[in-house]
């Protein structure tokens, strides 16, 4: 017992020393604090991830931190240049406000030993799940080593990432440079958000003309935190010293190709000889096979090659990826919807929960607890929804363990429990009290679910009282004798002579 203290604590102090170290002195840690070591992303997942929470609300943030031990080894200029690049990469992200960006909660901060700045909570990169475990902690988190990527969510993410470059190309008017597994960030609930914008370039036009970029030229002797990655990178950047917002799409026919791929990028690039590497490239992607394509999903192969053309005006752009039928799928439609639940009024919501029941079936486990379970417990605040929502979090309930119902759903059922109005919402728990009473625990079956029953036997509706009688003998096994006795028993007796329906009273 107490070896397994000592190898405890010994982890805790090298986790914490992990962190104080990299982090020390860092300004952000004034207001954040700084949890474990989660995940690595950015160019050349330089950047360790941190779970972290705001000191004054105890909000959750992610914590990113750029170690500058990581460029020792270079000569004070080439220091310069990555920290600038990495700096320019955050001050943008931090200027740029979108929903499919990730969204900076306290901006960049520096210290002797680190840069560090505040997001909202993350999971991993994309490039992690997808098997890429530089800057990781040891051992490897066991989230990110069995982390499996579901086909709704792919599309969905996809999706995500399409409609963020849509918005750089089309509002915006710039190209990101670098659109990478390891910019593509997964956040806390599963949805794809981009960062790393080191490299983007603003169009030099007036707004109202069109776009130009300008483009410079490949420096093989720049340190490799101020390229961007050459293996996602459109060929006219390199061979032609040219760039639009077709190269981007580029990058991201590279990255589909890559998730479709465990990881895998369509060409590996010689960096040593960058120019020799984009020419043999540009002579395959100018005849690419079917068979290189193969593991790419049939419906949406065509579209990957159209990205991946050699020529710029070929690839479709952001906006017509947004539209292909690819995306048009149930769960990715029903993952589209509950991101923009908040523009709906409640009687476009009430439909849309109607039909999930349908639809929940036919989604992964994880993606409905991460995804989908905390919109719809969000909904509780409003009584008017809760007759709507409340099957569907029941429904979910019903495919939980008990550990899953008491940690992730009893919280949010319990102020529910007490609302008298609609009347529905007794309604539906009575029809459920099966499922309520095998999955709640003692102590708040006897504080909440109990006296629910009991407000339903002393209901003036006479509709309520009738079915509250009909449903007891269903799960009166399940109630303890105390209760059934001294509480239950008692009220029936009441509800009976009280009655003037004949239904109730037999």
């Amino acid at each position: 017992m107490e070896s397994m203290l000592n190898k405890l604590k010994s982890t805790v102090t090298k986790v914490t020393a992990d962190v104080t170290s990299a982090v020390m002195g860092n300004p952000v840690t004034r207001e954040f604090d700084v949890g474990r070591h989660i995940a690595s992303g950015g160019n050349g997942l330089a950047w360790k991830i941190f779970n972290g929470t705001k000191k004054s609300t105890k909000q959750e943030v992610a914590v990113f931190v750029f170690d500058k031990k990581l460029i020792d080894k270079y000569q004070k200029f080439e220091k310069d240049q990555i920290i600038d690049s990495l700096k320019r990469g955050v001050q943008q992200l931090t200027r740029l406000r979108h929903p499919r960006l990730l969204t900076v909660q306290h901006p960049l901060e520096e210290s002797r030993d680190c840069l560090a700045f505040c997001t909202e909570p993350v999971c991993a990169s994309l490039a992690n799940v997808l098997g890429s475990w530089d800057n990781l902690p040891s051992p490897l988190p066991s989230d990110i080593k069995e982390y499996k990527l579901y086909d709704v969510e792919t599309k969905y993410g996809l999706l995500q990432v399409s409609e963020g470059l849509s918005f750089l190309h089309s509002s915006v008017k710039m190209v990101h440079g670098n659109i990478t597994p390891e910019n593509i960030i997964l956040n806390k609930s599963g949805a794809w958000k981009i960062m790393g914008f080191d490299f983007c370039i603003q169009s030099t036009n007036p707004s109202e003309q069109e776009p130009k970029f300008p483009c410079k030229e490949w420096d093989p002797n720049l340190p490799s935190l101020c390229l961007p990655n050459p293996e996602y990178l459109a060929p006219e950047y390199i061979l032609s010293v040219s760039c639009e917002t077709a190269s981007d799409m580029y990058s991201l026919g590279a990255v589909m190709y890559a998730v479709f791929n465990k990881g895998k990028p369509i060409f590996e690039v010689n960096k040593q000889d960058i120019y020799k590497s984009f020419s043999r490239q540009l002579d395959q992607l100018s005849r690419l096979s079917s068979s290189t394509l193969q593991n790419i999903p049939e419906e949406v192969r065509e579209h990957v090659k159209l990205l991946l053309n050699v020529a710029p005006a070929v690839r479709p752009d952001a906006d017509q990826m947004t539209k292909i039928p690819f995306f048009d799928d149930v769960g990715a439609m029903t993952l589209q919807y509950f991101d923009s639940l908040f523009q709906r009024d409640n009687l476009q919501k009430s439909q849309f929960f109607k039909g999930l029941p349908k639809v929940l079936p036919k989604l992964p486990k994880r993606v409905i607890i991460q995804r989908i379970l905390p919109c719809l417990t969000s909904e509780f605040v409003n009584p008017d929804m809760v007759p709507f929502v409340l099957p569907n979090v029941l429904l979910i309930a019903e495919e939980c363990t008990k550990e899953e119902y008491i940690k992730l759903i009893l919280p949010d059922l319990g102020p529910v429990f007490k609302q008298q109005e609609p009347i529905q919402i007794l309604l539906i728990f009575l029809q459920k009290m099966d499922l309520l009473l095998t999955k709640t625990p003692p102590d708040e079956i006897k504080n909440s679910v109990l006296p629910m029953v009991y407000r339903a036997l002393e209901a003036p509706s006479i509709q309520i009282q009738e079915l509250c009688l009909n449903i007891i003998p269903t799960f009166a096994n399940l109630i303890d004798y105390p209760s059934m006795k001294n509480s239950l028993i008692p009220r029936i007796k009441n509800a009976c002579l009280q009655t003037s329906s004949l239904a109730v009273s037999i």
